[in-house]
């Protein structure tokens, strides 16, 4: 009896080669889930700058956007351009629907990510990240970034491939050492198989991640692509000394972050010590060196508490090549932050009511995360306690060897299911879901049986000094008025005209 051929996958184009992307002085840092969305980081671009997306969780938004009925289809514009049209079609017919569901009903869940592989969920990564850089590049040259979380490495490699498929300038990866991200960029801009090594806790041995971009489009090889530079975003010195020692896992550059960044951020150096708020404190030590970053030869740029022309100034003559600023921007009119907590972020920064802790306990990766005190979020411990302990995205699970073998495990999930994976239950005390958290602050909420919707959890950073001085007259301000009050600060005026057409 004949044997049927084995399909052999098409050899891959040639890298492209293309010159290196043009260094900012401003780079708008990445706010998840959707907080810096395709309309921030274009609008940012379109100033000449680097407008960045988060990379988080964009196979959920994207999902969720569908479901909503996709409003002014951008969604779907996106998908249309993805190369392999099956594939977006698989997509398409999974979750839009026409005019969004009805109020209430419950939103279809997304595959998960495993170590182990899963088709689905790597081809909806694929397509969430695609579409979401390729419209924040869509009619324009400007610069584009990505930015991930080097904790949720299941979905680094499809992630990142989706992103350079639709021709994204730079990556940013913090929350981590990325020491995997420079190779693997690398490798996907080849379309070559690529192994993510996953960490495992409980074993000393990683686990193998195996992504085949080239066997994921089947031949659908849409010509050359080019590799992006990457950023790696790191606290201080000593771990990007370690990275840069090393052709690979040497970067393009970094991003300087210190703890007053919103979001995420690095736990002090020695033992942690909390002040009078639970709060973690950071002394001397944690403060960066730039002198030694200067060093290492590679451009730089300063985050957290940045905002302001006098800040971007000083940046620029101590060596860097300029600022990262997140928090003036996740309020700018182009932010995806859902609107009324927008302004009820302005209301109370203006009004000098808002209060931003940096808690030691509410993210499951133990890093310490700012978290906006707002009523009606998971802020209020009332509905904290009310919310049900559910953990049906998992973003921030990681892979355990536990007594029933492999496991994934989160410090958000319900506590009988963390300690029945060998968790300590001491561990999950004070943990917020962040996965359900953040989609409900960009206004794709979960809803669930009974009526209940997921509440939202506001991340923003602890210095908002930049309100008075970018918005004087307490109205709405865009991200270009960010970009040009900034600009004085980096020896520039207007910024260039808009190059799109």
């Amino acid at each position: 009896m004949p044997q049927t051929p084995v399909p052999r996958t098409p050899a891959p184009p040639a890298p492209a080669t293309v010159p290196a992307p043009r260094r900012p002085w401003l780079i708008q840092g990445g706010m998840g889930v959707g907080v810096s969305g395709w309309r921030l980081a274009r609008a940012v671009s379109l100033e000449g700058q680097l407008g960045v997306v988060s990379g988080t969780a964009l196979d959920v938004v994207l999902a969720r956007v569908l479901q909503t009925g996709d409003p002014g289809g951008h969604a779907r514009r996106a998908l249309a351009a993805f190369p392999h049209p099956d594939l977006a079609r698989t997509a398409l017919d999974r979750y839009f629907r026409e005019g969004g569901l009805d109020a209430g009903t419950p939103l279809r869940t997304a595959p998960r990510l495993r170590a182990t592989g899963g088709a689905q969920a790597e081809i909806l990564t694929v397509l969430g990240n695609f579409a979401e850089v390729w419209l924040a590049k869509e009619g324009h040259d400007g610069l584009v970034g990505v930015n991930y979380l080097e904790k949720i490495q299941l979905a680094t490699a499809p992630a990142l491939f989706g992103a350079i498929l639709a021709g994204v300038d730079h990556v940013l990866v913090g929350a981590g050492v990325p020491g995997q991200i420079p190779a693997l960029a690398t490798r996907l801009a080849r379309y070559e198989r690529c192994v993510t090594r996953i960490s495992v806790e409980g074993s000393e041995e990683p686990l193998d991640q195996l992504f085949d971009p080239a066997a994921l489009l089947a031949g659908h090889l849409p010509g050359p692509l080019r590799r992006p530079e990457v950023l790696a975003i790191v606290s201080l010195p000593v771990l990007a000394a370690y990275l840069a020692r090393d052709e690979a896992t040497r970067p393009d550059g970094f991003v300087i972050e210190t703890s007053g960044a919103g979001g995420h951020s690095a736990p002090p150096r020695g033992p942690m010590r909390l002040d009078e708020r639970g709060e973690p404190v950071y002394g001397p030590r944690d403060r960066p060196d730039l002198a030694r970053m200067a060093a290492l030869g590679l451009p730089f740029w300063l985050a957290g508490g940045q905002a302001s022309p006098e800040a971007v100034a000083a940046a620029r003559a101590q060596g860097a090549a300029g600022v990262q600023v997140g928090s003036a921007f996740a309020l700018c009119e182009e932010s995806g932050m859902a609107r009324p907590l927008r302004r009820e972020l302005l209301d109370r920064a203006r009004s000098g009511t808002l209060t931003v802790r940096n808690d030691p306990d509410a993210s499951p990766t133990s890093f310490p995360f700012k978290v906006a005190e707002l009523p009606g979020t998971v802020s209020d411990p009332e509905v904290a306690e009310a919310r049900r302990r559910v953990c049906d995205l998992g973003f921030l699970r990681t892979p355990v060897r536990g007594p029933r073998g492999l496991a994934y495990r989160c410090a958000a999930e319900p506590v009988a299911a963390y300690v029945r994976k060998g968790g300590d239950p001491a561990d999950a005390k004070g943990r917020r879901c962040l996965c359900n958290g953040l989609l409900a602050t960009i206004g794709l909420a979960q809803r669930r049986p009974g009526g209940r919707v997921e509440p939202p959890l506001v991340t923003i950073g602890q210095d908002l000094s930049f309100l008075p001085r970018l918005s004087p007259g307490a109205g709405p301000y865009t991200a270009a008025d960010v970009v040009r009050w900034l600009a004085a600060g980096a020896g520039g005026g207007a910024a260039p005209p808009d190059r799109t057409g």
